[in-house]
């Protein structure tokens, strides 16, 4: 009697139910999920490494592994915590135990090991060689400001799997609804898949897709690169061509050419000895077949065979500019307003990720409160 008046109030009991909880993290294994967090954290940086941060789209399939793994780790976390124990916090409830103080002391225990595996996925990532941007909208070292977005999206996961633990009675029947529910947030993450339209609204309720417009956010996919044009352009690069181009064709190619390569093939001296001022070069031949120059009409009109590579056309309109061209085009038309690395949107992303959190920490309470009720 005297314990149960000592530990009555709801602030008192945190502390009892916390220090229940750390006593199971140390000596029921519960500290099995920080290398287990480490272990998916290595596989998942060892593809990663060389694409998020590089280009626009290993920033979006590394965002959505990254995303991912956080989510795995959220969920796995707490979808045991509550239905292993239920019969105990039915008990306990009856004796006097306040369900908002288990809760709360759940989100706290859950903050720390949540914190823990953060701190290990950026350990991982640096060991492995992920080279992390060095800028920081808040004028921080970059690594604080990831912790605290790849922690959002963890605890958001980990609160929605205690609260799917309050509904579950057994933990088998946890594990069998967990991986239905990872693979709708997999899907509706508005990442690589793409939903029909009247699907699409729906994703902006879900962890995923805040998460990956953070982490999207956050590797300033704007501003970076959209390579996928130009490297289908390289694989055709020794692609043969082959046809027919009047004269007229090829002169104004040549003559409109600014490209390193033309500019002194049309130097070459075609009469005269070289260094000779006076001499004529094949872009003054050129310049007398022109548009403008009437006499040269039929000649123009001549028709040429040809036979050229795809590298060979590259070199004539100056490789380096068509490259400019094709990645800055295909950029532009990739970029999302929601991917904008700003101080709007990653806060943003993250008040919304923590009104997740405390959305299922409520649901939670409000379900548990009914346990006593439960004849299941």
């Amino acid at each position: 009697m005297q314990v149960e008046k000592r530990y009555r109030g709801r602030i008192s009991q945190i502390p009892v139910c916390l220090g229940k909880m750390l006593r199971m993290f140390f000596y029921q294994n519960d500290w099995k999920v920080l290398p287990l967090s480490a272990a998916v954290a290595g596989l998942v940086g060892i593809v990663i490494r060389h694409r998020i941060f590089i280009n626009m789209e290993g920033t979006l399939m590394s965002g959505l592994a990254v995303t991912s793994v956080c989510l795995w780790n959220g969920c796995f976390n707490s979808i045991q915590a509550i239905c292993r124990e239920r019969e105990i916090v039915k008990r306990e409830h009856r004796g006097g135990m306040h369900i908002t103080s288990y809760i709360m002391s759940h989100m706290i225990y859950q903050a720390l090991i949540c914190a823990m595996q953060t701190a290990i996925i950026l350990f991982v990532f640096r060991y492995i060689g992920v080279r992390f941007p060095e800028h920081s909208i808040f004028e921080r070292n970059f690594l604080i400001e990831y912790f605290i977005s790849l922690f959002l999206i963890t605890y958001a996961a980990d609160m929605m799997s205690l609260f799917i633990s309050t509904l579950c009675r057994s933990t088998t029947t946890a594990m069998t609804v967990m991986p239905v529910v990872l693979i709708l947030q997999l899907v509706f993450s508005g990442g690589m898949i793409t939903l029909p339209k009247i699907l699409d609204p729906l994703s902006d309720y879900f962890i995923s897709n805040t998460g990956f417009k953070l982490i999207a956010a956050e590797a300033d996919y704007n501003d970076l690169e959209l390579t996928t044009a130009w490297s289908a352009v390289e694989q055709i690069k020794n692609n043969e061509i082959s046809g027919t181009v009047s004269v007229g064709q090829l002169a104004d190619i040549i003559n409109n050419s600014k490209s390193a390569t033309m500019q002194s093939v049309k130097s070459v001296q075609i009469l005269g000895n070289a260094g000779e001022t006076a001499g004529l070069t094949i872009g003054d031949l050129v310049a007398e077949l022109s548009e403008d120059n009437p006499d040269a009409a039929n000649l123009r009109k001549k028709e040429i065979p040809y036979k050229t590579s795809v590298g060979d056309l590259l070199e004539i309109a100056g490789e380096s500019n068509v490259r400019s061209y094709v990645v800055k085009s295909t950029s532009r038309s990739a970029q999302r307003a929601a991917y904008d690395y700003n101080a709007g949107n990653v806060i943003g992303y993250w008040l919304k990720l923590a009104a997740y959190s405390l959305f299922f920490a409520v649901l939670a309470v409000i379900f548990l409160e009914f346990i006593d009720k439960d004849k299941r």
